[in-house]
């Protein structure tokens, strides 16, 4: 599996269990589905580029003979795996037993009825961090397994800041000085993100909006977008490019441009996920040994991160729901989660691994990280999700290109998710 488009290459891709052709009824019960609730399955995700994958579940496979995982890969891109996903069960396939889907669509699926609910105490949800667990839950209710998590970080030139006599910015005040003073006496972009209109950029704005202590959509569902808030933290994206700290290149960067702008040494900061770390890093990197992270930054202080990830889930209509249900325990278990992040480097759910010395010498980014998990918040919930996030995507970058000012934006925004949400 991957950390692509959709929450970034920060977000693990779909995947799902493709199993045999029987149904159960919409939003029933794992143990309701027909066939007796055990045998072999079909995990499909949607490049496994690290190969990590295909191990852990030879490790499922040599301990339960008769319920084999056969591992299938869909489309790389987040867009096509959902679209994949999505026809299928709209359709009534019964192919598929579990589904490993971006964080941000357990509430779309299982208000469609495409996913059922969970029973807790199956799963090691208390071992989790807290706030994976809120990106599982719909109308009250478990319907998914956080199976990997994800939240931003601000990856800055250290070597930079520390020439300057400068630490890393705080807030938003500090990152616009740095990013106009200093990194252009280094031939040096300021700031960039992921704000290409796709998903990447609905995260993005909503780590602004989130930041500057507005939302998108409020708890009920209710659009909250026509507001200062909202404003704000509009306005800190579009200034950037206004006044150019955020270079114009960077409204084409999806999570791997971005990556490779930053690893080429051609930016002082860049917000991105986890896994843009390790190439930094790497043999080939610029600024490998010159760079560092810190949480993003907001108006006054720390920001907030959206939360990426996956989450794993059972389908409504699964043959074989018992082993689904045991195989997500199995992914989410101590051991299987430390090999997610030691064997795929992807951030695992499991607190306690954060606080491993072991393995935060390895990945010295774990400390951070886990701030930035624990002050993180789900994006905007809705069973239109797709539909949302489109009109984020469409006014956030209208206003990035300087087509429309942020009220004016703000109120559009707030104008076209009303219809969107009233359509739901």
């Amino acid at each position: 599996m991957r950390w692509i488009r959709a929450a970034g290459r920060g977000l693990l891709v779909a995947a799902v269990v493709l199993a045999g052709h029987v149904s159960a009824g919409a939003g029933a019960d794992p143990g309701s589905a027909r066939g007796g609730g055990r045998g072999p399955m079909t995990l499909a995700t949607a490049g496994d580029l690290t190969g990590y994958l295909g191990p852990l579940l030879e490790g499922w496979n040599r301990g339960h003979p008769d319920e084999r995982v056969t591992l299938v890969e869909l489309p790389d891109s987040a867009d096509e795996a959902r679209a994949q996903l999505a026809t299928g069960l709209r359709s009534g396939d019964g192919r598929y037993d579990i589904l490993n889907m971006d964080v941000a669509w357990t509430s779309e699926f299982a208000a469609a009825g495409w996913i059922a609910p969970l029973e807790a105490d199956r799963f090691p949800v208390d071992s989790f961090l807290p706030p994976v667990l809120d990106t599982a839950r719909y109308g009250g209710r478990l319907y998914a397994v956080p199976y990997v998590t994800n939240a931003a970080m601000l990856y800055y030139r250290k070597d930079v800041l520390d020439r300057a006599g400068e630490t890393p910015p705080r807030t938003w005040a500090e990152l616009e000085r740095q990013a106009r003073t200093l990194a252009p006496r280094h031939g040096l972009g300021g700031y960039a993100g992921q704000f290409l209109p796709y998903e990447g950029l609905t995260v993005n704005a909503t780590e602004a909006v989130y930041s500057a202590g507005g939302s998108i959509l409020g708890d009920d569902g209710r659009v909250a977008a026509d507001s200062p808030e909202v404003r704000t933290g509009l306005g800190f994206l579009a200034r950037g490019v206004r006044d150019g700290w955020i270079p114009r290149e960077a409204l084409t960067y999806k999570e791997e441009e971005s990556r490779q702008a930053f690893q080429d040494g051609r930016l002082l900061f860049l917000r991105n996920w986890p896994y843009a770390y390790a190439g930094a890093s790497g043999a080939d990197s610029r600024v490998a040994g010159k760079f560092g992270a810190v949480p993003l930054p907001g108006p006054d202080g720390p920001g907030t991160s959206v939360l990426g990830g996956s989450n794993l889930a059972v389908s409504a209509r699964a043959r074989h729901p018992e082993s689904a249900s045991d195989l997500i325990a199995y992914l989410t278990s101590a051991p299987v989660q430390r090999m997610v992040l030691t064997e795929g480097a992807l951030p695992p759910v499991r607190a306690e691994l954060y606080r491993d010395p072991g393995l935060i010498r390895r990945f010295p980014y774990l400390p951070t990280l886990r701030a930035s998990v624990l002050s993180a918040a789900a994006r905007p919930k809705s069973a239109r999700y797709e539909q949302v996030s489109l009109v984020v995507q469409a006014v956030v970058h209208d206003v990035m290109a300087q087509h429309r000012e942020p009220g004016e934006s703000a109120r559009r925004l707030a104008r076209e998710l009303s219809a969107v949400t009233r359509r739901g």
